[in-house]
């Protein structure tokens, strides 16, 4: 069992990431064409924009959310006045909001593409794949809400950003900190981190475009019209 977590929380998480950036840049490198969302908008366009704006919003706060959450030092929340239990609190809270718009999204663009005929059938396999993957993932990252809540001392989350931090400054002994951890936790951890693996073989890539480009949030919206 020992072996098993240290594989997966102390090995995997590079081998991820290193997929992550290697594959994001090959892709950009040799198939720039594909490069994109391939958008659909032209197909059910009233559902599109519910789902996507929600599902956007929704996962822009999580990502950014738990990127500040785990790998910033407790010590320097300790300074602004922040408890342990203030910090879960609040990260509950706005998780859970922002998980539920994302839920909603998600699940409005899965059954968009799921049921309509022509969007079915320009969808990739991959398509399909990684928003049923981002589902999953997403459910289990609320479920972790009802645990987390039988536990408002804060402990296990501490322990969770021990591990991201050990991570991301490429420390030793990472995966010990989730030894105790209860196992729905790793599996969210699991799933998240495959979502980076899977992340250049899929559409997610077009992200990448966003966050480079310093009008992204300033930008016009692409309208795609239709021939008379």
């Amino acid at each position: 069992m020992t072996y098993l977590n240290n594989l997966l929380f102390g090995i995997y998480p590079y081998v991820a990431l290193a997929i992550f950036f290697l594959g994001s840049l090959i892709r950009f490198d040799r198939e720039q064409y594909t490069w994109k969302s391939d958008s659909s908008q032209l197909l059910k366009r009233g559902q599109l924009r519910w789902g996507s704006n929600l599902f956007h919003s929704g996962i822009l706060f999580l990502f950014f959310g738990h990127a500040v959450g785990l790998l910033t030092p407790h010590w320097l929340y300790e300074s602004m006045g922040v408890t342990v239990e203030a910090k879960q609190l609040l990260a509950m809270t706005t998780g859970g909001v922002a998980g539920l718009l994302c839920l909603t999204g998600i699940t409005l663009l899965l059954h968009r593409r799921l049921t309509e005929p022509r969007i079915r059938a320009t969808s990739k396999p991959m398509d399909i794949i990684i928003l049923v993957w981002i589902l999953v993932t997403l459910l289990l990252g609320l479920t972790t809400i009802l645990f987390s809540a039988q536990h408002p001392d804060g402990s296990e989350m501490l322990l969770l950003a021990n591990w991201a931090q050990h991570i991301a400054t490429f420390r030793p002994g990472a995966a010990v900190f989730l030894v105790a951890v209860p196992l729905i936790y790793k599996i969210h951890l699991f799933f998240g981190m495959t979502l980076f693996l899977l992340f250049p073989f899929s559409r997610l890539v077009h992200v990448w475009s966003g966050f480079a480009a310093l009008g992204y949030l300033t930008r016009n919206y692409q309208i795609v019209r239709q021939r008379d």
